[in-house]
This record gives structure tokens, sequence and C-alpha cells, in this order.
């Protein structure tokens, strides 16, 4: 009996000296991996070149720019604006219009910016009944559309604005100064040469 449980000690020893000492497997991706997300760089760069919102002074962000992961991912490639069906949607920045129809029942407007970069960036609104059309030279807050009724993904009405280098998408929000991102309170400034009540 003793002999038997010192040959289990040994095989147990054995076994484990040989699970430890063995070299780790390699693994390779297959087919079947899952991809993995993009090994971060310098972000592309965005000239400021916006001079207006999409709508309005300062609207409401229903949902803001999420970068997908790989290209095919989950994310939200630009900006929802809560905007009342029928109002006006203007150009972020002058440009030349690229595209002004319907894509699977929506309404968009594409605008070009040229002096943006090779290849130029270019700003979607939807959906939106084009008042422009293709070829039409914008300048920066003019109106080249209204917010239609239908066809928004969002809960309420509203305008989804994106941006696009070619096939990569940037958030739209890089597009705007700092000045136009900021509300701050209003402030008083001193009236220089007038002079105090007595």
């Amino acid at each position: 009996m003793y002999g038997r449980l010192v040959v289990r000690l040994v095989l147990l020893l054995l076994l484990t000296a040989a699970v430890l000492l063995a070299p780790v497997p390699r693994l390779t991706p297959t087919a079947t991996s899952v991809p993995t997300a993009p090994v971060p760089g310098p972000a592309p760069t965005v000239p400021a070149v916006g001079r207006a919102w999409p709508v309005g002074v300062r609207p409401p962000i229903l949902r803001g720019w999420e970068p997908p992961a790989t290209t095919y991912g989950r994310g939200h490639r630009g900006v929802d604006l809560a905007a009342p069906a029928g109002t006006p949607v203007r150009a972020v920045a002058a440009g030349r219009v690229s595209f002004a129809g319907r894509v699977a029942g929506k309404g968009v407007v594409s605008v070009e910016l040229p002096g943006t970069g090779d290849p130029p960036l270019r700003t979607t609104y939807e959906p939106v009944r084009a008042t422009v059309k293709k070829g039409d030279e914008v300048e920066a807050g003019e109106v080249v559309g209204t917010v239609e009724a239908t066809g928004s993904h969002c809960t309420e009405t509203c305008v989804h604005w994106g941006l696009r280098r070619a096939d990569a998408y940037l958030d739209p929000l890089s597009l705007l100064p700092p000045w136009l991102l900021r509300r701050g309170p209003s402030r008083l400034l001193p009236v220089l040469g007038v002079p105090l009540p007595s």
C-alpha cells in the first residue's frame, strides 16, 4: 500500500513538472477571432474652419461622436443635434455642394470643404430637405435645407451632422473653433470715458 502511494506521488510530480516546463503554445489569429481595436495613433488633424452651427446658435447635442473601435464596429459616426422639423440647416463652413438628394429614403446634403487637405473634408447633414443642388457654392452659415419631420434615427426630431475625409469618419465638432463651442456667462465690460453717477 505504501508503495502504490509513492508511485502515485512520483507520477503526480512528473505530470506537474511536464506541465510547468512545457513551452507556452503560440496562439495565432484565425478567421473567427475577434478583431482588436486599432493602435491609437495621432488623431487626424481637422482645421477649425467652421463658422456656424448647422442648426440654431448652440443646439442641444442629443448624441455625440462615438468612433467605432473597428471599421465595421458599433459607434456613432457623427453628432445628433436637436432641431424641430422645418428648422433651417446651415453650412458649417464655406464649400461646394457635392451631393443633395435622397439616400435610403432620407434627404442628405453633403458639402466638400476646399483647402482642408487631400482629400478634402466633407460634411453631411440628414434628414434634410435640400434647397441647394450639386455644384452650388455655399458660404458658412448659408441655408442648405430644412430639417425633415421623418427619417431621423433620434427619438426626437434632430439633424445628424457628419464629417469625413475619404472613407474615414471624424468628429464634426472638431470643425468648430473654441469660441463657437463655448457658451459662457455674459460678461459686463467697463465703459471708458463715461463719468460715474454722483
